[in-house]
């Protein structure tokens, strides 16, 4: 229970009719949630605004709302806050009522395109290995320690993400590492959090479908930098183009990582290997079971984090060196008939070239290199001819398929994929609707040796079409599939 006055703090007031004393049990900004004694938030989303269901809302018990327009019939028994933006005021309610949790934990973002999940996981359990207390928000999953929280969005929506910090020094969690997306960001989903520091990764093609352009999504990915205190650190990759930009205005202590230029911290890949790099990183060499060299910016950004704060160089580099990859990305096994499989996540145009480099850069020259492709649906049209044309590139073989459809015709897609393929691969190129006989017609091509890459949905256990998620698991269909071509059944 907490006072209105409390809750409404920092808030970008504009105007209050009504008493601001009220005691408030709940803070909600779905209408269908609220019960008496709420705060209902009047936020604008993208089909729905909140502004329609304030009736609803104070019909519903609702005694106070925050609104950026004022209804035409007041309550005399309500108190109605008129802010400038419902979403930034939701952030700051949100760490009010749940009584500011990342100003009392070492709370540490990481943004870019690319290698967001790699690096908050690596870093939680590197912290774990540390025997530290430590919490964890991501896309595939979220922790409290070691209590695993189920994961729905790649940022939580802020009232769920301060519950979650609540909780987290509640059980005495001493770090948290949070993906921090792009979306999340623009709709103020981190406003009002107090971040102990920030790590860039990369900025390449991707959410153009959200974004205006692409300057707009760098605009908006600077944002987490530029609101960091002087008490915090940034971190960027030096080897980007967007690196320097994206901390030139930020008021926290700035370092760089790169594996090419002078930086604050340095690595050079030794040894690049099917079962792991070895990597030289501040002169020191070390063994990490991470594959591919856009893994070595991941290991280098983690290390730089860990001493950014304070741990010892050689416990983290001796820890490192102990912790699986990360579910998805790069995963990398090996499936019936001696075929090397590879699950990996690349819904990008970077991200597929990197990882097939990657393969190509491993491999002996002497097996095929089949790669199953799809674009999801609702997402950005712009890459899908883009990430044909790359895949059909560097691969022996490109089986395009259905990724995450969701309300989009899966042909449809497919067909704006095709269009990348330049005339020279056409001949290599399969497109195959259902994903599961996708994998099949792969493993059926295959021979000992081959090496087949399922890219775009990584550690996803469903496939979205028409809006129903169905069960579907690329390593499960992988490894299935291979054992019945290799059983002939």
């Amino acid at each position: 229970m907490k006072q209105l006055s409390d809750l409404i703090y920092k808030t970008g007031i504009v105007e209050v009719a009504g008493a601001t004393n009220r005691l408030v049990h709940k803070v909600s900004f779905d209408s269908r949630s609220v019960v008496h004694n709420t705060l209902f938030i009047a936020v604008r989303g993208l089909k729905v605004d909140g502004h329609d269901y304030i009736f609803d809302a104070v019909n519903k018990g609702a005694t106070a709302i925050v609104c950026e327009d004022f209804p035409k019939k007041f309550n005399e028994d309500v108190t109605y806050v008129k802010v400038k933006d419902c979403s930034e005021a939701l952030g700051y309610i949100a760490s009010n009522f749940y009584e500011n949790p990342s100003s009392k934990i070492k709370l540490v973002g990481v943004t870019g395109t690319n290698g967001k999940t790699t690096v908050a996981t690596l870093l939680y359990r590197l912290f774990k290995g540390m025997n530290e207390k430590t919490g964890l928000l991501s896309t595939v999953v979220n922790y409290i320690d070691e209590e695993e929280v189920a994961s729905t969005y790649t940022t939580p929506d802020a009232l769920q993400l301060n519950g979650l910090l609540a909780q987290m020094v509640e059980m005495d969690c001493k770090y948290c590492f949070m993906e921090v997306s792009s979306h999340a960001i623009q709709q103020n989903r981190v406003a009002g959090i107090k971040f102990r520091g920030a790590v860039f990764t990369n900025l390449t093609h991707d959410h153009l479908d959200y974004h205006s352009s692409f300057e707009d999504y760098l605009r908006v990915k600077k944002r987490l930098f530029d609101q960091l205190g002087s008490d915090a650190f940034a971190l960027s990759n030096k080897d980007d183009k967007n690196g320097e930009v994206m901390v030139q205005n930020t008021k926290a202590e700035k370092s760089m990582y790169s594996t090419r230029a002078m930086a604050e911290f340095k690595c050079k890949v030794l040894e690049n290997q099917f079962t792991g790099l070895e990597l030289n990183i501040d002169g020191n060499d070390v063994w990490t079971k991470l594959i591919g060299d856009f893994n070595a910016y991941n290991v280098l950004a983690v290390y730089a984090v860990a001493l950014l704060l304070k741990k010892d160089q050689m416990k983290v580099l001796t820890v490192l060196s102990s912790i699986e990859p990360v579910e998805g990305r790069f995963d990398c096994f090996i499936a019936g008939l001696g075929i090397t499989g590879i699950v990996d996540y690349a819904h990008t145009p970077d991200a597929l070239e990197n990882v097939l480099t990657a393969i190509n850069k491993m491999r002996s020259g002497n097996e095929n290199l089949i790669t199953i492709l799809g674009c999801g649906g609702d997402r950005d049209v712009e890459k899908r001819p883009v990430m044909a044309q790359i895949a059909s590139e560097k691969s022996d073989r490109l089986i395009i398929t259905s990724d995450n459809p969701r309300s989009e015709d899966p042909e449809k897609i497919i067909k704006e994929m095709e269009r990348g393929v330049e005339p020279r691969y056409v001949s290599k190129v399969l497109s195959i609707v259902d994903r599961r006989e996708a994998i099949k017609t792969a493993c059926a091509l295959a021979t000992k040796d081959d090496i087949i890459l399922v890219a775009g949905k990584g550690h996803e256990k469903y496939q979205e079409i028409n809006g129903v998620r169905k069960p579907f698991d690329d390593k499960k269909e992988l490894v299935k599939a291979s054992a019945i071509i290799k059983g002939g059944g």
